[in-house]
C-alpha cells in the first residue's frame, strides 16, 4: 500500500485499518512509510516504490493500493518503470488528485498527460479507480480523465470527499473485499455527506 501526502500512517485511516485486517488474514502486506511525507519528492518516493516492489517478490498475487498523491506516483512510474520491475497483478487508485490542486510542496508529482499504455503495462489486469464526486483535490472530472486514459474500471462514490478518515473512511469493508476478490465494487460506508 502506498500512502498520500502528510500521511504518517494514522490508525484511523482506512489504509492502516486495511493493512491490519489483511495481516490478520495471513496476507503479506507492505505499508511502508514513504520518505519525507510532509515534503515528498518524486525521485525519493520512486526509489521507495522500486524497493517495495522488489520486496513483494513473485510468489503470490501482487496487489497495489495507492492513495491520493501515491496515485500520481504510480501514473508517473508507468513512464519510467525499470526493466526489472515486473507488472503487478492488480492495481487500485484511490482518490487520485488533479495535479493543479496538489499542494506546492508536492509539485514534483504533477503530471500533464497520462501515458495510458505505459501505465496499463504496469498491471496484468484492468486497473480500478475509486473516487468521489466532491473531492476538493479533484473537483473537476480529472479522475474520470485518468480512468479514460487507463481504460480503467471505475467506482464513483457520491459525497465522500477525499475518501479519508474525516469523511468516515477508517474501516471500509468494500476495499477489503476488493483486495480479496477483484469483482467486489467499492462503495460508500454510509449515506453521502453534504460538504460545503
Amino acid at each position: 500500500m502506498l500512502h498520500g501526502f502528510s500521511h504518517h500512517r494514522p490508525p484511523g485511516h482506512w489504509q492502516y485499518w486495511l493493512a491490519s485486517r489483511l495481516r490478520k488474514r495471513g496476507e503479506r502486506v507492505l505499508y511502508p512509510g514513504l520518505p519525507f511525507e510532509d515534503e515528498p519528492r518524486y525521485d525519493e518516493w520512486r526509489e521507495a516504490l522500486h524497493w517495495s516492489l522488489a520486496q513483494l517478490g513473485d510468489d503470490g498475487e501482487r496487489i497495489v493500493v495507492c492513495n491520493s498523491i501515491a496515485c500520481l506516483l504510480w501514473l508517473r512510474f508507468g513512464s519510467d518503470r525499470q526493466p526489472d520491475e515486473q507488472p503487478v497483478d492488480r492495481l487500485l487508485l484511490v482518490a487520485p488528485p488533479d495535479s493543479a490542486r496538489i499542494p506546492e510542496v508536492t509539485s514534483t508529482f504533477a503530471i500533464t498527460d497520462v501515458d495510458g499504455a505505459a501505465v496499463r503495462a504496469t498491471c496484468r489486469s484492468p486497473i480500478r479507480i475509486v473516487f468521489s464526486d466532491n473531492d476538493f483535490f479533484n473537483p473537476g472530472r480529472g479522475a474520470e480523465a485518468y480512468a479514460t486514459a487507463l481504460d480503467a474500471e471505475v467506482d464513483l462514490i457520491r459525497g465522500a470527499g477525499h475518501l479519508g478518515p474525516i469523511e468516515g473512511y477508517g474501516p471500509w469493508p468494500s476495499i477489503e473485499g476488493w483486495c480479496l476478490d477483484p469483482s467486489v465494487r467499492l462503495e460508500q460506508n454510509f449515506p453521502p455527506l453534504e460538504l460545503p
